[in-house]
């Protein structure tokens, strides 16, 4: 198991020095340490390594992932398979096993990989029609998505239209978001549940906007977006979880969480899908005030972070050496802090977010995270819901996926330049 210990929020500072890149610095904790990094050389990884990682991992996993009505969830604390789920119609984990496959072929350039995509993406096209959750968006954009744009499937426009059209149609215009959740599932709340979450199903409307769908839908994830920056974040800038919403008037009635450690604590994972959300949302707007709240919410995240940029599940129980770490949390911020990186004018930000992902990555990818070698997933240390009990310090399918698209678009980047 790894734990955390975030020296930021010790209650003293401890001061040591030490030789970087040539020159000798003074740093104290965890805040200052950031500083030096900030201002040294850009920092490297062996990018070749790590996708060959990858690939290595998808050839043990993917013989043993037969069975098509099911797809990989998780690896159990000191597992080394993955446990299959069933590809149910709330099962929103369900696309990002496709979207890997997907991200490998782009990576590798191996024709079997893309075959094995295909392969796991058809066989939910069923689920485009899915209005009972926002989780369309998950579900279907890494599988058909990734399809389309990475994989050349044309066909499969009608399907992420259709898609988009089912996570529209839970759009509530009185209190200006995407309803989440059903009730019936989460009976703590009664009304027009949205969590924070939501804001990575986005995508799909832009996509769908852009590709002959329903101008609306570009209207609707603009909307969601000011409202949940509204309302989802506190003065500090870190995020709550899940929002009430009154279904009729559009007030708030609460803010509570599900899986953070407490309804006002600051789960890392919540953060993180923000850091993502916005950044996205700004790349499809070009709207600054999302690429200034993008910003805002990233460096709130990154001045939580321990030494190794790998968070706790939850920043308020950190300085609990014995609280468990989540990758998902760094795979997510890593891939879209690229991104960030890109569209930011200030050079020094733009060093900044980009030396910060590839920090990210190079502690994922080493002996502390890596699953080569110990299991079948990309990345080990990551916790799904503690707080209910379950996928605590465990390989996720998800954590999986950002990864690899956090590789990917770090491949096309170094490409380019």
């Amino acid at each position: 198991m790894t734990t955390c210990f975030n020296q930021s929020r010790g209650l003293y500072t401890v001061a040591k020095s030490f030789l970087f890149a040539g020159l000798l610095a003074f740093t104290a904790g965890c805040e200052n340490t950031k500083k030096v990094a900030e201002s040294a050389n850009t920092p490297t990884i062996d990018l070749q390594k790590q996708i060959d990682d990858t690939d290595q991992q998808l050839e043990i996993a993917v013989p043993k992932l037969t069975d098509l009505t099911k797809h990989p969830r998780l690896i159990e604390t000191n597992g080394t398979e993955w446990v299959e789920v069933n590809n149910g119609k709330l099962v929103w984990t369900s696309g990002f096993y496709p979207g890997i496959l997907w991200y490998a072929y782009d990576v590798t350039g191996k024709n079997k990989w893309k075959q094995e995509a295909i392969k796991r993406t058809e066989v939910f096209e069923d689920f485009k029609n899915i209005t009972e959750h926002h989780d369309i968006g998950f579900m279907m954009f890494p599988a058909y998505g990734l399809g389309y744009e990475i994989g050349g499937k044309k066909e499969y426009k009608d399907i992420l239209l259709t898609s988009a059209n089912s996570l529209a149609s839970r759009f509530n215009p009185k209190v200006g978001t995407i309803r989440s959740w059903s009730n019936q599932m989460h009976p703590r709340w009664q009304q027009h549940i949205t969590i924070i979450d939501n804001m990575l199903n986005l995508e799909l409307l832009f996509w769908a906007a852009k590709h002959g769908g329903d101008k609306r839908f570009y209207d609707i994830a603009v909307t969601h977006a000011e409202t949940t920056m509204k309302n989802h974040f506190r003065d500090d800038l870190t995020s709550w979880h899940v929002l009430e919403y009154d279904t009729l008037s559009g007030a708030i009635l609460n803010r509570h969480t599900k899986q953070g450690y407490a309804d006002d604590s600051r789960w890392s994972r919540g953060q993180a899908w923000g850091v993502y959300g916005y950044t996205m949302v700004y790349k499809e707007t070009k709207d600054k005030k999302f690429l200034d709240f993008a910003q805002k919410i990233t460096d709130k995240y990154l001045s939580l972070l321990p030494e190794d940029m790998v968070p706790c599940w939850d920043f308020d129980v950190a300085d609990n050496p014995k609280e468990e770490k989540d990758a998902s949390a760094a795979a997510i911020v890593a891939s879209a802090l690229l991104d960030l990186s890109t569209m930011v004018e200030n050079k020094e930000d733009q060093k900044r977010y980009y030396n910060a992902a590839i920090k990210m990555l190079k502690s994922l990818g080493s002996e502390q995270y890596s699953g080569v070698g110990k299991a079948d997933s990309f990345l080990l240390h990551s916790t799904g819901a503690k707080s209910l009990g379950k996928e605590i310090d465990v390989a996720l399918i998800y954590a999986d996926y950002y990864y690899i698209e956090a590789l990917s678009r770090l491949k096309k980047m170094q490409e380019k330049s």
